[in-house]
């Protein structure tokens, strides 16, 4: 099986272990494999990262983003809903690649609940703004090209990152999960999905350009 097989299968593994939780858990019981399959989500990602062997100006640059994402997040933490994390990952992705913008969004996600508080949303906040991350890596030619598409982007990441933490919201409740109940709190949550959506706009037009010139530059000094 090729290498580019490999992603799917591990998506489809988790899945099917989803499945088999549900099945034969119930309750805390069910929470927690949910924790750790959300956790093994991550895992592949960081794991291709390390077999990169990333240069270590590489690692800094990331290191820096991750700080700047963290930064931004304990700076508008006044105002849910609207953070820098997805628009910072989305950036760090295009201009380094997936597996960049994803460690920048899951590290946020991990170093900025220092400050926030630690828990088992952790690993599906890890999760959500680490696929953001990638995702804007993976689309980084249109995203850079036309503030139209980065606009959508912003969009389309926000309500991902809501839907992804609306599945541990209603795992929080008493650990089952039902489509019904999903769908119920996806409907409740829209005001903080649209502020989401909307923050990521605002911050993509603000950082994407003065930010991703001076990456670029950076890139083409040090043939990173």
């Amino acid at each position: 099986m090729g290498k580019k097989y490999l992603p799917s299968l591990w998506l489809t593994l988790l899945a099917a272990g989803i499945c088999a939780a549900a099945a034969a858990y119930g309750g805390r019981a069910w929470a927690a494999a949910s924790v750790l399959l959300a956790l093994l989500a991550c895992l592949p990602f960081f794991l291709r990262f390390e077999r990169s062997r990333p240069s270590p100006e590489t690692v800094t640059l990331i290191a820096v983003m991750t700080a700047v994402s963290v930064m931004g997040r304990v700076i508008f933490a006044p105002v849910p809903g609207f953070k820098p994390v997805s628009a910072v990952a989305a950036i760090c992705g295009m201009y380094f690649g997936p597996s960049a913008g994803f460690m920048c969004g899951a590290l946020s996600a991990a170093a900025s609940n220092m400050f926030f508080g630690q828990g088992p949303w952790t690993p599906f906040q890890m999760l959500a703004w680490g696929v953001c991350g990638l995702l804007a890596g993976l689309l980084s030619a249109p995203l850079r090209r036309s503030r139209v598409l980065l606009c959508v982007y912003g969009v389309l990441s926000g309500v991902l990152f809501s839907f992804i933490m609306d599945i541990w919201t209603a795992l929080s409740l008493d650990g089952y999960l039902t489509l019904r109940r999903w769908l119920a709190l996806t409907v409740a949550a829209l005001p903080f999905t649209a502020m989401y959506a909307v923050g990521n706009v605002v911050f993509l037009l603000l950082l994407a350009r003065p930010l991703g010139r001076k990456l670029a530059r950076i890139k083409q000094k040090y043939g990173l």
